[in-house]
């Protein structure tokens, strides 16, 4: 009598049914995997075709010529571009801060509000991003122009009696870096502070300490995760914004992302574009383990 002969396709799926049922390891790594895939075409892989880019050399007419060069690192340490570079830097850190002193009270009230009022202004701060960005920073550009609101309203109150040339300067960008990364600093400090019991601060009340001094022994130490997750989610993508220099300050305001844009869109030298592309990724990579080491980790990271 002759057994019948299991097909090897059917042998192998339920050998590895098995193996999924039976080991964690397995099991991880097959939930993992649609993300990992995803993560592998559209960042890794990327990422290293840039930095392939960054050794190569422009041709004539802008073609890109497999020829190895580092004089496109060697061209960012020149005066022009590091002065550039550190324009940014200020930039990025004048915008996280302003977005700081700005959010910290605008979380602290939100964080304190009666929870009925607590998604509704949760949703105001959040209101904002329904609408496109560059129709947002077209409306900054109708308020801080010569005839704009701001002037026109200035002017009727008798404050100045000629237009403020605010449009067009480094003060216009920051205020627009400013209200564009505003929201990314509120929310993780709101989680923060939202996490602060009450008892904490009856506490100290019940030790003696007057309400400021609770404020700055109990209050903002523990808000200080929410501090370093807005400081990150601020500074990083302000170092490497484009658009809010090139509506409101137009040639008088070129951050390193300009440079990158235009290397790329206008220039047509695409391997120097990648190698800043790669000088910026890695200045914020530096920033941002030498900050989190020093200030140490919290849940808010994982926003």
């Amino acid at each position: 009598m002759k057994t019948a002969r299991v097909p090897d396709k059917t042998v192998r799926r339920f050998s590895l049914t098995k193996t999924l049922q039976e080991s964690p390891v397995a099991q991880g790594l097959f939930l993992m995997g649609p993300t990992n895939t995803y993560l592998i075409v559209f960042m890794v892989i990327p990422l290293i075709l840039v930095t392939v880019l960054s050794f190569l050399s422009r041709g004539t007419y802008g073609e890109v010529v497999y020829k190895f060069n580092l004089e496109n690192y060697i061209r960012l340490f020149d005066t022009l571009y590091a002065r550039i570079l550190g324009y940014s830097l200020l930039v990025g850190f004048l915008t996280t801060l302003f977005s700081l002193v700005i959010g910290y009270p605008m979380a602290y009230y939100i964080a304190r509000a009666p929870a009925r009022q607590r998604s509704l202004l949760l949703f105001l701060i959040l209101l904002p991003f329904w609408t496109n960005f560059i129709i947002r920073i077209y409306a900054w550009i109708m308020i801080l122009r010569s005839e704009g609101f701001l002037n026109s309203f200035l002017q009727w109150a008798g404050i100045i009696h000629e237009p403020l040339n605010i449009l067009y300067t480094p003060t216009a960008v920051l205020i627009g870096m400013v209200y564009e990364f505003l929201p990314f600093m509120v929310l993780p400090l709101y989680t923060s502070l939202e996490k602060i019991e009450n008892a904490q601060l009856e506490a100290a009340a019940d030790l003696g300490a007057p309400p400021w001094k609770a404020f700055l022994r109990v209050t903002l130490p523990l808000s200080v995760p929410g501090m370093i997750a807005g400081t990150i989610l601020v500074f990083i993508p302000a170092m490497g914004m484009f658009v809010v220099p090139d509506l409101m300050g137009g040639a008088k305001t070129m951050l390193i992302g300009n440079v990158i844009r235009n290397q790329f869109l206008t220039a047509r030298d695409w391997p120097f574009g990648a190698a800043a592309s790669m000088l910026l990724m890695l200045l914020t990579m530096v920033f941002t383990l030498y900050y989190t080491r020093k200030a140490g980790f919290g849940e808010e990271l994982l926003l």
